[in-house]
């Protein structure tokens, strides 16, 4: 029997338009998994992939543009977070992946985090939509998703960035994991004095994001002169807590091959930013082709 093959694909807002060119270059390597995870955005893009509706996924993002980034925030600031989120789903509506996971042909898994206990939540079943939208519920930034359970939902990269204990659990022989966060801790402040001399050149809240914002709450966003804003504060807390879980749970469930795409100089904000992002995956994947097929041959042989 061949080794089934999972993908855990991880957190990184943004960033995580990275991994459909990943996904694109194992299939030209004749790698295709039989089980995917993910989570946040890696939860998003894995449904897509799953539900055999990547290439309507990247089609439509490859077409973004700040406004279309704007439009998908959907503002209501009394429930939780700045971003309600519904039109992230109805995103997934529009390329087609609907439904229920049970349905997908692809096993698939989805990781989100419960807000009262902290505890893991892994969605192996039930509507596809509402596993993504309750796994990308950035804290601060997106609302809370009710859990069907009782309780409520916010992003899996809380607990579980790159979920290949998932993949594991799923029957994975190889995991083949994606981290988005390695480069990214510190980076958000390298221009802060900078930004201080210069403040109306700071892109700490960018024009696109501020004007959907609204001008009132855009300047509370923003920061003031020589301080961190709202944003940064948000973004660069995550990426430290991000990085460091991930460093942690990587060390103590290794995934056979882990890909680490250079992303140092994309925002968690830049969506419209897909086609470098989709890029710069499939050059991460092809630099590590041969250790992609050196693990698939060893799982076959049985060798470590």
């Amino acid at each position: 029997m061949r080794p089934k093959i999972g993908l855990a694909l991880g957190s990184g807002a943004a960033r995580g338009w990275s991994q459909i060119g990943i996904i694109e270059s194992l299939a030209a390597f004749g790698i295709v998994p039989s089980i995917v995870c993910g989570t946040s955005i890696g939860a998003l893009v894995g449904a897509a992939f799953a539900a055999g509706r990547l290439d309507a996924l990247k089609s439509r993002i490859e077409n973004f543009g700040r406004r279309d980034v704007a439009a998908m925030f959907d503002i209501k600031l009394a429930s939780g977070g700045l971003i309600e989120g519904k039109r992230v789903e109805a995103l997934l509506e529009t390329i087609g992946v609907t439904g229920s996971i049970e349905a997908l042909k692809i096993k698939y898994g989805a990781v989100a985090t419960d807000l009262a206990t902290g505890r893991e939540i892994w969605f192996q079943a039930g509507p596809i939509g509402h596993a993504v939208r309750a796994s990308i519920g950035m804290p601060g930034v997106f609302s809370p998703t009710e859990h069907t359970g009782g309780g409520w939902l916010i992003d899996g990269g809380l607990v579980n960035p790159v979920p290949v204990s998932l993949a594991r659990a799923m029957g994975a022989d190889i995991v083949i994991a994606v981290d988005l966060n390695s480069e990214l801790v510190g980076r958000r402040f390298e221009g802060l004095t900078a930004s201080a001399a210069a403040p109306e050149t700071s892109s700490r809240v960018p024009d696109w994001l501020h004007n959907a914002l609204g001008p009132l709450l855009g300047r509370v966003l923003q920061g003031n002169r020589g301080h961190p804003s709202y944003f940064e504060v948000l973004a660069n807390s995550l990426n430290i807590m991000q990085d460091r879980i991930t460093r942690s749970r990587l060390a103590g469930d290794p995934p056979d091959v882990v890909l680490r795409p250079a992303l140092g100089n994309f925002s968690w904000l830049d969506f419209h930013r897909a086609k470098d992002a989709i890029a710069e995956g499939s050059a991460c994947a092809n630099a590590a082709k041969d250790a992609i097929e050196r693990a698939c041959r060893n799982a076959m042989t049985g060798t470590a």
